[in-house]
């Protein structure tokens, strides 16, 4: 009987050491990216980390500057679309960033420039219908293979 609680014992121990481990190191991490700075529109986040410093200068030298953030374009409408999109973005940004083990320059994945082409033809609805008119296969024009550059310059 004393073998069983002094292993259960060991493992709590252990499991305990453990998630305070991964706390603190995700509190430091969370802490040192400055994390609470992606809960909001400021653009300036996403420079904090330096791939993102030329995506940054571009906007900034944009069209869109005037009328769209970052959010505007590249998280989805709504606030669960919106901060899921944050937040699995977030992740992955830290980890490949952390491993270093990232494209440079960075490329958007499909589900996010699925993400962005939903948000230009929201914006630019008008013009868009007037392209393309109303196609019953849904087929779709993508708006960034003609306009790489108007959100931000590459």
């Amino acid at each position: 009987m004393g073998a069983v609680v002094k292993r259960s014992t060991i493992a709590g121990v252990v499991l305990g050491a453990s998630m305070g481990l991964a706390l603190g190191v995700g509190a430091y991490t969370f802490i040192y990216a400055k994390g609470a700075s992606y809960f909001t529109d400021d653009p300036k986040a996403c420079t904090n980390c330096h791939v993102m410093q030329e995506q940054y200068d571009g906007w900034i030298k944009s069209s869109h500057r005037s009328v769209a953030t970052c959010n505007d374009c590249h998280t989805p409408a709504g606030f669960i679309g919106k901060y899921t999109t944050k937040a699995q973005n977030g992740f992955w940004h830290s980890f490949y960033f952390t491993v270093g083990n990232y494209p440079d320059p960075i490329q958007i994945t499909k589900r996010n420039r699925r993400v962005t082409e939903d948000a230009c033809r929201k914006c630019h609805a008008d013009i868009v219908e007037t392209i393309e008119g109303h196609d019953p296969e849904g087929n779709r024009t993508s708006c960034t293979r003609c306009h790489r550059n108007v959100g931000h310059l590459h």
